[in-house]
């Protein structure tokens, strides 16, 4: 056998080598429990989200699917977790924008790039809300920022939570007081829970959040005050509350951000498939559903694999473009 033949076999016997082990994979994953890390607390919405869904993400992968959950630096603690554990899809990462495209531009400790990760299937799309603690003496988003004009000029600047600098909640408040030309003054947590904690307490003003339906349960018991959705018009599952558009001054101050399961970049793409499949089953499940729904999520349609890639890309430029409007710089 001359070198050609030898090195089209043995090419041709690699090939095949691969073919059944991706083959192999696919039919084998998963082979154990899973594990659904998501990046904050347990109480915030993501812990919310990870607990409707994992239920039937375990019936679909026929093998349990435990909750990690682990917060910290805006979420990037989580997401190196992830980075440092094997590509094979057993780690699936709960995440958004927040901690795979603008932790790493704000927090110069973290290394990874959003382009470590790869989104196999969009979850949901989460309204965003101005919350206000209790006693601040407005009642709308305009007499607000008559007040913290005011508060500001005093020597006072009104405090703003999020959930860890480069968060897009940490955005969202720079962004707010770019645009008003109102200084205001950044508190960061390690969550949802913490911030949600220190506004009912009356240690911080506002927060602009994720909506759940314990916030509207929390307005009623008037424990704290929801004082607009940063929607462009009134939804109905949240009918009771002005969208952002309403407001004489912040019109166009209107934001969603979305959640989606990412895996390492460098699993293979039959594991990847798998999880896809059974992440998109559990979209149409009746149970998934009516949960994220109840907590306000409008629930994600479910996208192809090349789409999902797309989706992805689009959101990295769009995120970097607003972290670039603002200058944030890493810290």
């Amino acid at each position: 056998m001359d070198f050609s033949r030898r090195h089209l076999l043995g090419l041709l016997t690699a090939m095949s080598s691969v073919f059944i082990s991706t083959t192999s994979q696919a039919n084998t994953y998963p082979s154990k429990p899973v594990t659904l890390m998501v990046p904050y607390p347990v109480g915030g919405l993501s812990d919310v989200i990870a607990r409707t869904v994992n239920s039937t993400l375990s019936k679909n992968f026929g093998q349990p699917v435990i909750v990690d959950n682990l917060g910290g630096g805006s979420g990037s603690i989580a997401a190196a977790k992830v980075l440092n554990s094997p590509a094979d899809g057993q780690i699936i990462f709960q995440g958004s924008p927040n901690e795979l495209i603008l932790a790493p531009l704000a927090i110069s400790a973290v290394k990874f790039k959003s382009e470590d990760f790869r989104l196999v299937q969009m979850i949901a799309t989460a309204q965003i809300v101005f919350l206000a603690r209790k006693d601040l003496p407005v009642s709308s988003v305009d007499e607000f920022l008559a007040y913290a004009k005011k508060e500001a000029q005093a020597g006072r600047p009104i405090t703003y939570a999020s959930v860890g600098p480069g968060s897009f909640y940490h955005l969202l408040g720079e962004h707010l007081s770019k645009v008003t030309d109102i200084p205001m003054t950044h508190v960061p947590y390690k969550g949802a829970a913490p911030a949600n904690q220190d506004l009912l307490g009356g240690q911080v003003d506002i927060f602009l959040a994720p909506f759940g339906k314990i916030y509207d349960e929390l307005n009623k018991q008037g424990k704290l005050k929801v004082l607009a959705m940063l929607n462009n018009e009134r939804l109905e599952s949240v009918k009771d509350y002005p969208a952002i558009s309403e407001s004489k001054s912040l019109k166009n101050f209107t934001f969603t951000i979305w959640t989606g399961y990412f895996v390492k970049k460098e699993t293979p793409e039959a594991v990847v498939q798998v999880i896809h499949k059974a992440i998109t089953d559990s979209l149409s499940d009746p149970v998934v559903r009516n949960g994220l729904e109840a907590n306000s999520q409008l629930v994600a349609k479910p996208l192809s694999l090349q789409a999902v890639d797309k989706a992805y890309v689009d959101g990295i430029t769009q995120f970097r473009a607003i972290a670039k409007s603002i200058n944030l710089q890493p810290q």
